[in-house]
């Protein structure tokens, strides 16, 4: 299959593609997304194939407005309501009960429950109001990999597996949406992203809690992000919780490093060796997927040191995809 590149003005050309049932990749201002029109079974079973992704991991279903999330969605109840005023478009999912028989269970693994989004970026949103359906959006990635923060990441992942990637250049953000489940009596963020508990909570004007527990393996998870081994390159990922414990580590031509600039100014290693994640945690966010995709693709790699960072709730997102992607692995411990 022929992988077509549409830039910001073929739009049409990328809607006509989801309507015939192909799969397109789309811009974000997290991550890039797979799309297929969600209504169509075999067309998100699709994104299950290229992807190499789990069978029970439901799916973000991808909005234009809350008016389309509305015919999907058993209620939108106020709770919903309120976190749509203050955060919509933007990096935030809600999980909601679903209305019956309006979605297919690839796209919500046979739960009672699926995630809306409805991302800050016009090139999709032209892109579903013209479709005039929502369409899935899990990230546009061979699952377990790094999630794409640009087209090339897209392509260099899903070429000759899907129909087109819509460019719309790097993402701001860089780490996926936050998500949270709106379902049970007190809300909980299942996944955390740029949009924090507390910043919910503030909205909600009640508690927010965070999911600290482990789905296993006989259980569907509710949402993405929570089950399966996400964000990985090939090569071991450890985090280094401490700057200064970089000072300890046996560095050699064979070792990568993503870190601060003021840690890898004292880092004796190669410039090829070294990924800057910039110089604050706004920074890092946006540079992660980035730094570990880069030391993926070099053969002569064999561990990926990663700094780590401990600021409360605004680098839960952070640490969360990190600890994801090295098992949990950390320096000295």
């Amino acid at each position: 299959m022929e992988t077509k590149i549409f830039k910001k003005d073929q739009i049409n050309d990328a809607v006509k593609l989801l309507a015939k049932g192909e799969l397109v990749a789309f811009p974000t201002e997290t991550v890039y997304g797979l799309g297929a029109i969600a209504t169509k079974e075999k067309s998100v079973k699709g994104v299950y194939a290229a992807k190499g992704r789990p069978s029970d991991n439901p799916l973000i279903v991808t909005v234009s407005d809350e008016k389309m999330m509305a015919k999907y969605a058993k209620e939108v109840p106020e709770r919903a309501k309120k976190l749509i005023k203050h955060f919509w478009p933007g990096p935030l999912t809600l999980l909601l009960f679903v209305k019956p028989e309006t979605l297919p269970d690839a796209v919500t693994g046979g739960l009672d429950t699926v995630a809306f989004r409805c991302p800050d970026d016009q090139l999709t949103h032209d892109l579903i109001a013209k479709l005039g359906y929502p369409i899935v959006g899990p990230s546009a990635n061979t699952s377990t990999k790094p999630s794409p923060t640009t087209a090339e990441h897209v392509y260099h992942d899903l070429k000759g597996k899907i129909a087109g990637i819509i460019d719309g250049g790097p993402t701001r953000v860089g780490l996926e949406s936050t998500i949270i489940d709106l379902s049970v009596d007190t809300p909980i963020v299942l996944r955390p992203g740029e949009i924090t508990p507390e910043e919910l909570s503030e909205v909600l004007g009640e508690k927010v809690l965070i999911n600290t527990g482990k789905v296993s393996d006989k259980d569907i998870p509710k949402a993405p992000g929570m089950k399966y081994r996400h964000y990985a390159p090939s090569e071991p990922v450890v985090v280094v919780d401490d700057p200064a414990d970089f000072a300890k580590i046996d560095f050699n031509e064979k070792t990568g490093v993503a870190a601060l600039a003021p840690v890898l100014a004292k880092i004796n290693l190669p410039q090829a060796n070294k990924f800057d994640l910039g110089n604050n945690l706004v920074d890092a966010d946006h540079n992660l997927f980035g730094g570990l995709r880069y030391f993926d693709d070099q053969d002569d790699i064999e561990t990926i040191y990663v700094q780590g960072f401990h600021e409360g709730e605004e680098s839960l997102a952070y640490m969360n995809r990190l600890n994801k992607a090295a098992g949990g692995h950390h320096f000295n411990k």
